[in-house]
């Protein structure tokens, strides 16, 4: 069950009562008989990610079907690049096999 918090207008007290989702609201503080009134608090929300709705579900202008552009040749209409072959590091040289100048 949900907690709501009032605030009573006569004495100015808050207090926190436990009502399930269909219960009336109070209308009238327990103690002093005064009229109460819900509060609210702001939530934030943090959307974290490449996108919302406008890059991640629907198609975008001009494409023939959703998740592929018309020029694409990528298949599902993937933006990320392609990863590119990793270049083979040199040999390292063999210390028992080096010369010196000294010899």
């Amino acid at each position: 069950m949900p907690t709501y918090e009032y605030r009573c207008e006569k004495c100015g007290q808050q207090f926190e009562v436990v009502q399930p989702f269909t219960a009336k609201p109070l209308r009238r503080h327990p103690d002093c008989g005064g009229a109460v009134e819900k509060v609210f608090h702001p939530r934030g929300v943090v959307f974290k990610g490449s996108g919302f709705y406008v890059t991640d579900s629907r198609a975008r202008a001009g494409s023939k079907a959703a998740g592929t552009d018309a020029g694409d040749s990528k298949p599902n209409g993937s933006d990320k690049p392609e990863k590119a072959a990793r270049p083979e590091a040199a040999p390292k040289p063999d210390p028992a096999k080096s010369t010196s100048a000294s010899d």
